[in-house]
């Protein structure tokens, strides 16, 4: 047994059912767990000796809306043009992500989420922690901050962008937007162009807010199919080295 499995399988063992899910990806141990059981498990996974996650190394926050759809399928597209012939199913400005996001969801879709990455020196592992925020509307979780000093900055962050709220927080406060700033940028129901934008305005000799003046779209990149582009040394109407050149860096 590997140093990772065998690590979610201490974990199992250690946790039990305050583990709600246990799992092994891109090389590190993931771990959920619900809100009410996060500083418990935390502070344990950092005193414990079998553990020693003592470093904080990321915290951030997840908005699952829309999860694992496309922008475009741009699998589709035809080979003389960028073709757009799809439906908007993710954020992008447009009355169709709208709609679909005030749908009511069932109950057992969950939107946001906290990940922490945690790092044990002594022992040489990492590991990930998710909690789910229960509420989509208002969503919360407690924060580590006493059992990671480092995560302040972090649960600023995550609060700024997407708008989850960190119980206990002494001082949960924007870290990145403007003063006056509406609305989380990270949120996928949160507009491409954003909501206002700034100019200067002659007549009243400053800087001033106005709703945003620019054309929402989303682009779609070209796609470089293998099966249009002629193979290296062949004949075409166009530059066969620049084709073949493309087709290189496409693959």
């Amino acid at each position: 047994m590997s140093d990772i499995h065998a690590l979610a399988a201490q974990l199992q063992d250690r946790f039990g059912d305050s583990l709600q899910s246990v799992a092994v990806r891109v090389g590190e141990v993931t771990v959920e767990i619900a809100p009410g059981d996060l500083l418990e498990v935390a502070t344990a996974l950092r005193d414990e000796s079998a553990f020693g996650f003592e470093i904080l190394i990321d915290l951030c926050g997840i908005d699952y809306a829309n999860y694992g759809q496309d922008e475009w399928a741009t699998e589709e597209s035809s080979g003389s043009g960028f073709s757009r012939g799809v439906d908007a199913r993710t954020a992008g400005h447009l009355a169709v992500v709208t709609d679909e996001l005030a749908v009511e969801r069932p109950a057992e879709t969950r939107r946001f989420a906290a990940v922490y990455h945690l790092l044990s020196v002594a022992n040489n592992q990492r590991m990930r922690l998710r909690v789910f925020a229960p509420d989509d509307d208002l969503p919360v979780v407690p924060s580590v901050i006493p059992v990671w000093n480092s995560a302040d900055w972090y649960e600023r962050e995550a609060f700024d962008l997407y708008g989850i709220l960190f119980d206990g927080h002494p001082d949960l406060r924007r870290i990145l937007t403007d003063y006056g700033f509406i609305g989380h940028p990270f949120r996928k129901d949160f507009p491409l162009s954003g909501n206002v934008e700034v100019i200067y305005d002659a007549e009243k000799k400053r800087v001033v807010y106005q709703p945003v003046t620019i054309e929402p779209r989303v682009l779609v990149p070209k796609v470089i199919r293998a099966a249009n582009v002629p193979a290296a040394g062949e004949q075409d109407d166009g530059d066969t080295d620049a084709e073949a050149t493309a087709t290189e860096q496409a693959e």
